[in-house]
């Protein structure tokens, strides 16, 4: 297959012939977005632009099977995902990223460090990320039975609707306004549902315990100790152990949705790590 490419304005084509769509704000120093399951890349509005005016490069794409990307029905396993990050960040050639990565990207943005190396990824950000382990197993029996993860998946394939209206502020906290909470219900209604599925599968399938004991990069992780989606014991905590000199960050009372809960001190947080040498 040819090799990554811009092939109109704001879309790459990577190497399997999808076109992920992605928005590039500013100059400066880069930062990439990688965002949420099941959200495009309209999710970072809200970090974008203040970091855009901050004086940051800010780019974001819509994961295959979300937004304005293709809907190729097959690729949504981290290796292919991370290849994904890869064409974005190659196409447009950036160099010293910030790799920001939230819940599922945060998986797929350390899958991409250990695929694709560290010659233009400077740093990471990992914000509620789906790390180290979900799912239980012997090995981790704290993880998430197999039990709720079919029952999502059946609440996907019946009535995806009914499962957001009833999640939505449970994820985005009690500040954030109905108007935002509409907003985000609608984004996630657009995403194909057969990447909903698949995505969800590779969630729960991940085990990136030997990968962020060997990453090399500084590491920001960002959560909130109200994250029910993510508990934060089973996620960040341990992929803070786990990852050499990482910094941990905990918001108090703060949700899976920090983006939108905690849109200011998150933005602070991202500018003062994207700015270190």
């Amino acid at each position: 297959m040819p090799a990554n490419a811009i092939t109109r304005p704001n879309f790459v084509t990577t190497r399997d012939g999808v076109e992920l769509f992605y928005r590039d704000w500013g100059t400066g120093r880069p930062i990439v977005f990688v965002g949420s399951y099941s959200l495009p890349s309209d999710m970072w509005a809200y970090q974008m632009l203040p970091l855009t005016r901050a004086g940051f490069r800010c780019v974001a794409f819509d994961r295959r099977g979300h937004g304005r990307s293709s809907d190729p029905g097959r690729g949504y396993d981290y290796d292919t995902l991370a290849d994904d990050i890869a064409a974005v960040i190659e196409s447009l050639d950036l160099r010293d990223v910030t790799l920001v990565g939230y819940s599922m990207g945060g998986a797929e943005t350390v899958r991409h460090v250990t695929r694709h190396g560290t010659a233009r990824v400077a740093r990471l950000v990992l914000i509620a990320a789906t790390l180290p382990m979900l799912a239980q197993t012997p090995d981790n029996p704290d993880g998430i039975e197999r039990a709720h993860v079919d029952a999502f998946q059946r609440d996907l394939a019946t009535d995806y609707p009914r499962w957001l209206a009833e999640n939505a502020r449970p994820f985005a906290g009690p500040d954030v306004s109905e108007a935002i909470i509409e907003w985000i219900c609608e984004m996630a209604l657009r995403t194909s549902p057969l990447a909903l599925h698949e995505c969800y599968e590779t969630i729960n399938g991940g085990d990136f315990r030997a990968e962020l004991a060997a990453l090399g990069l500084p590491t920001l992780v960002v959560q909130g100790d109200d994250d029910v989606s993510n508990p934060l014991e089973l996620t960040s905590r341990r992929t803070a152990a786990l990852v050499p000199n990482a910094r941990l960050v905990v918001y108090e009372g703060a949700p899976h949705g920090v983006f939108l809960s905690h849109t200011e001190r998150l933005n602070a947080d991202i500018r003062r790590f994207a700015s270190e040498a």
